[in-house]
């Protein structure tokens, strides 16, 4: 008996020290998310995705964003590193475009017709219209980009993109909201001087950007946060940075400008209560982290969400089913009178009739 017993003992004492002392792969901070409305206030009614199509069955794990090229094509990025592209106006299959060899997320074009990338593993990239690649930066301050994101294109063809985390590669994102620090950063790429500098830093989880009218300013989703934020770059409050919409129900991935005064935002899942809860004691995320993955493990509901908002932070329009044809949206592309969703979770890219005014 006193043997069992002497097990027993060592059992306990093992196990408490794995749980509270074994290395981890986060070092957590405490901090305070906004509260979360739910579906209140403007987010108290929805409409549903009506007319969603899926025109390309299969393209691969992982459309994450869309745009839209000066050829009539639109393009996306696969996890395995593929680029493709196809025609918005007819059903049929897609076309390689070119193969990274890393992992592209945000995509533009420049003025030249050359596709702007970021890539998760390679930095940011040009795909030339001959569909060469050439790599733009690799590194800045002499550290290697750890995760660029998004991005956008500035009337001056400056490149802002994202670099999402300075601790988590995009294999282990959710590291970031299990950790809770703030080392997103916004970047900015000078196509004339090929330098490239730090525009915002402290971010949570720097993820999609957009410049609004007349380059006035750029917001960058913290997905993190749950929060988008702005900074001016013209005008009395130019250098200024300041909150643009700060307790979203969901976490916001990608968003663009429509040209017309309305961003949108995609909402990739609804926000996760217990890490709400858990975001002021740093000391219980970390003993929950050693716990088998199959425990902690998050598994977003197959939401799509979409938010249209104008450029003073009102919402316009709030697209949401639940269970529906199409499920975690990531980016949301306008393109001749219609929406062009992509989803990091899916395999495919949908498109809806654009919402009229509600």
């Amino acid at each position: 008996m006193r043997a069992y017993t002497l097990i027993a003992v060592l059992v306990v004492a093992g196990l408490a020290t794995y749980l509270l002392g074994w290395p981890v792969a986060i070092d957590p901070v405490a901090w305070q998310p906004a509260p979360n409305p739910g579906l209140t206030g403007p987010f108290a009614q929805s409409r549903p995705f009506t007319g969603l199509q899926q025109p390309i069955p299969e393209l691969g794990e992982g459309p994450e964003a869309v745009t839209y090229g000066p050829d009539g094509f639109l393009y996306t990025g696969l996890q395995d590193g593929r680029i493709m592209r196809f025609r918005p106006d007819r059903e049929g299959g897609a076309e390689l475009v070119a193969q990274t060899g890393g992992r592209p997320l945000g995509l533009r074009f420049d003025a030249h017709g050359h596709l702007i990338v970021a890539d998760a593993f390679r930095g940011l990239l040009a795909v030339a219209p001959n569909r060469t690649i050439t790599v733009l930066v690799e590194t800045v301050d002499g550290a290697r980009l750890r995760f660029p994101n998004a991005l956008d294109i500035a009337g001056d063809g400056a490149v802002w993109f994202t670099d999402a985390s300075q601790r988590f590669d995009q294999h282990h994102w959710i590291n970031d909201f299990w950790e809770g620090r703030a080392t997103g950063r916004l970047l900015r790429y000078d196509p004339q001087t090929h330098q490239t500098s730090v525009q915002l830093d402290t971010l949570r989880f720097a993820n999609g950007v957009a410049l609004g009218p007349e380059d006035a300013f750029v917001l960058v989703n913290e997905t993190v946060a749950a929060r988008i934020t702005r900074l001016w770059l013209t005008g009395p409050q130019a250098g200024a940075r300041e909150i643009f919409l700060d307790g979203l129900p969901g976490y916001p991935d990608n968003l663009s400008y429509n040209g017309r005064g309305l961003f949108w935002v995609a909402l990739a899942a609804p926000r996760v209560g217990a890490l709400d809860r858990l975001a002021g004691r740093p000391w219980l995320r970390q003993v929950l982290f050693r716990q088998p993955a199959a425990i902690t493990r998050v598994t977003p509901p197959p939401v799509a969400w979409v938010l249209g908002v104008d450029a003073e932070a009102q919402v316009r329009h709030h697209l949401r089913e639940l269970a529906g044809g199409y499920a975690n949206v990531t980016s949301v592309q306008e393109v001749n009178g219609e929406l062009w969703l992509g989803s990091l979770f899916g395999r495919s890219v949908a498109r809806v009739p654009l919402p009229t005014v509600p």
